[in-house]
């Protein structure tokens, strides 16, 4: 019969685009009837019901979620860099009270489409180092947290691909003359000064080029402030969902990402595109994706962004980048299919047996 009664734990319900994108992704690619009997926790599950006709649990109700996972036949951890201390060393915690768990039970962990870290604590990394041996199977998302579970004792074997959403449908670009679209979050590596000069970069380029500049909120609880707070006047557009947000990305002359998957999501649709990166996993992408990266670890000059933004204006990249990496994230429906399809005659059940 097979296993048809997945837990999906993750960043689920939060008004996070990113997830959003992640989620419809996994439930994609998961195997009827697994999909069908799959549970996700969800903070606001009237929002996760909109994209998917699944069954949630309250996300952030351990005892709720434990419960639900007692039931499970498999606990699937749907993407995101979901082992990480970034957060807090809470968050940490409640994912590893959920592997123990499982595995004392005897259910398998998969890591669908997962990034790992970062770690900032010794204490977070001897607790994941813990953790990754109790993993049944794991599909990475990138090669820097293939790296980092191999540094953590994690045997080597695990494939690694590229994030689960290059493989999302996606408009064709029509940006040519567009606006200069935003998709950027609040980050401590920027002061004051720091975004002052951000945003003296865009306002150059904009009269420059005669191009408007929209504000894509991707995050909308933790990004739909950000330019009230920088004193901007450039206008807002509301995306409630990751369709609208795909339609601003594909009219959009450049875009200017903070966020992982609204860069993901803007090079899938072939818009020129730049990283602004607060975080590796940015880095990672961009690399992956050839798109040019700004690090915020080190304040960039004006000169610098612009020298860079300016040769991007209304030139796409190359579509061959995008065909490579969404054959990369093949790995990690190859790793559902493993796990969910109805075995066929002559094979073994457990295609990847847990420790």
């Amino acid at each position: 019969m097979g296993r048809r009664r997945p837990l999906i734990v993750g960043y689920y319900g939060e008004h996070n685009l990113g997830d959003d994108a992640l989620l419809t992704a996994l439930l994609a690619q998961l195997p009827e009837p697994a999909r069908a009997g799959a549970v996700v926790t969800a903070a606001d599950a009237a929002a996760v019901a909109a994209m998917a006709p699944v069954a949630t649990v309250p996300r952030r109700s351990l005892g709720e979620v434990r419960r639900a996972l007692s039931a499970a036949d498999v606990l699937v951890f749907g993407g995101g860099s979901l082992l990480q201390d970034s957060t807090s060393l809470r968050s940490l915690v409640y994912y590893a009270v959920l592997i123990v768990q499982a595995r004392l039970q005897g259910t398998p962990v998969l890591f669908w489409g997962q990034g790992l870290g970062p770690l900032h604590h010794r204490r977070s990394r001897w607790l994941v180092a813990r953790l990754l041996p109790l993993v049944s199977a794991a599909a990475w998302r990138d090669q820097p947290s293939a790296t980092l579970a191999r540094r953590l004792g994690r045997p080597a074997g695990d494939p690694v691909g590229a994030d689960p959403v290059w493989t999302a449908p996606a408009p064709e670009w029509r940006g040519s003359g567009g606006p200069i679209v935003l998709a950027w979050r609040p980050t401590p590596l920027l002061d004051a000064r720091g975004w002052q000069t951000l945003l003296d970069a865009v306002e150059t380029l904009a009269v420059e080029a005669g191009r408007e500049v929209l504000w894509l909120p991707f995050h909308g609880d933790q990004d739909r402030e950000l330019p009230a707070q920088l004193g901007s006047r450039w206008r807002q557009v509301p995306c409630p969902t990751v369709e609208a947000a795909l339609t601003q990305l594909a009219g959009a002359g450049l875009v200017l990402a903070m966020r992982l998957h609204a860069l993901i999501l803007a090079i899938r649709c072939g818009a020129p595109s730049a990283a602004l990166a607060y975080d590796p996993k940015v880095s990672a992408a961009a690399d992956a994706a050839g798109c040019p990266c700004t690090d915020l670890q080190q304040t960039p000059t004006m000169e610098c962004l612009l020298q860079s933004w300016r040769p991007l204006l209304d030139r796409p990249g190359p579509a061959e980048r995008i065909a490579t990496l969404q054959g990369r994230a093949a790995v990690h429906r190859d790793l559902l299919l493993a796990w969910f399809s109805p075995p066929t005659a002559g094979a073994r059940v457990d295609p990847a047996a847990g420790p």
